[in-house]
């Protein structure tokens, strides 16, 4: 603004420093508030307990809001979406922080294209799927794996594989399966039976019959250990008590595979499997055969990148997989880990840094942790 002499009128050293300093104080302020921790680690738990606001967009959102980080400076707390409307601010469109938690804008939409999926073939491409919906392609393909964890095609895939394990179990020969499951040809089924079943359809199909596994129980610093291997690896690291319990797990994993007691190369992996075991800070160099759904891979990928020594939350990894809201169903991927330490689901806690349950016992999922925070 001009001066009444003609001049631009500046601010002046003391003003700019003055704002400086404010701009920090307001920063040091949100730091120290237990709830920016929630805020940055997109903690979906938290929702319902606080919104924030942002004086630069002048909106306000969930803890668990997947939009870009705000600058701490910037960012106030309020009780309820309530209090934030009062103080000027508008609902985030991405997060919709006025509404309950668990709301879901385009849940029924994303349930409708999932029973499309499930009742068509082949499965309809994301342009059909997105004119469905009456969403872009981009939008559409965002808003289906932030609700189901999984991308259209994704989905499409797992369903298929659901089915041709549903029709291998019953009667009918393997191509009547094949077909039934949706696969337009045999040839593209065998390239990807080996990783959707983990062995042939036929030994699949009698419950493991004629796949041979080698297994061995030791003890560790953690009590007994059981460790099973089929051709393609380990596919069994198991804790616990009492050794006649892990074999029996193992035997419920695979019914009718053909166990078989450790031979001399299997006693070596059986004694890294015990190194590795009392020292998790340490790499285990043996290959593993890893089975699971789609979405259980991607969570313990995710598990496996974290280092030894470190820890995430489960928010975090739903959040480091693309599915923010799937805090429960990556907690459930946890459970289903049958390869304790070398799928490192122990270096998974709660938001606030507690240790919550564990397949092998909490004390155990802490003497981990504590070895690795050992140098």
């Amino acid at each position: 603004m001009n001066s009444p002499t003609g001049s631009i009128s500046r601010a002046q050293p003391g003003t700019r420093h003055n704002a400086r300093s404010a701009a920090a104080q307001r920063a040091a302020a949100t730091l120290a508030d237990p709830r920016w921790a929630a805020v940055a680690a997109r903690d979906a738990q938290a929702d319902g307990c606080f919104v924030y606001s942002v004086r630069t967009t002048g909106v306000f959102c969930r803890p668990s809001c997947a939009a870009r980080p705000a600058r701490p400076e910037n960012v106030d707390f309020h009780a309820t979406a309530e209090a934030a409307e009062r103080a000027g601010f508008r609902p985030c469109r991405r997060c919709h922080p006025d509404q309950p938690v668990g709301f879901a804008p385009h849940a029924t939409t994303v349930a409708r294209l999932c029973r499309l999926i499930e009742t068509t073939e082949p499965p309809p491409p994301l342009a059909e799927l997105a004119q469905a919906a009456g969403l872009s392609p981009h939008h559409l393909h965002r808003v289906f794996k932030a609700a189901t964890g999984l991308t259209p095609r994704a989905y499409a895939a797992a369903h298929r594989a659901a089915k041709l394990r549903d029709g291998l179990a019953g009667a009918g020969t393997v191509t009547e399966a094949v077909y039934a499951a949706g696969y337009g040809s045999q040839g593209r089924f065998y390239e990807e039976a080996g990783h959707l079943l983990g062995m042939s359809p036929s030994r699949y199909r009698s419950g493991g019959a004629q796949v041979r596994i080698r297994f061995a129980v030791g003890q560790c610093s953690l009590g007994a250990v059981l460790a099973a291997a089929s051709e393609r690896g380990l596919c069994a690291l198991l804790l616990g008590d009492d050794p006649d319990a892990l074999v029996r797990e193992l035997q419920d994993r695979f019914p009718r595979a053909e166990l078989l007691g450790a031979d001399a190369a299997f006693e070596r992996w059986m004694a890294q499997v015990i190194g590795f075991v009392d020292a998790p800070a340490s790499t285990l160099s043996l290959p593993l055969d890893v089975q699971g759904t789609v979405f259980q891979q991607r969570v313990w990928t995710a598990l496996q990148a974290i280092p030894p020594g470190h820890t995430a939350s489960y928010a975090q990894i739903a959040e480091r997989i693309g599915a923010p809201r799937a805090v429960r169903a990556v907690a459930q991927a946890c459970a289903a880990n049958a390869l304790a330490v070398a799928i490192p689901c122990h270096r998974v806690v709660r938001t606030d840094g507690a240790l919550s349950g564990y397949r092998w016992g909490v004390e155990r999922k802490r003497a981990l942790l504590d070895k690795e925070a050992t140098p």
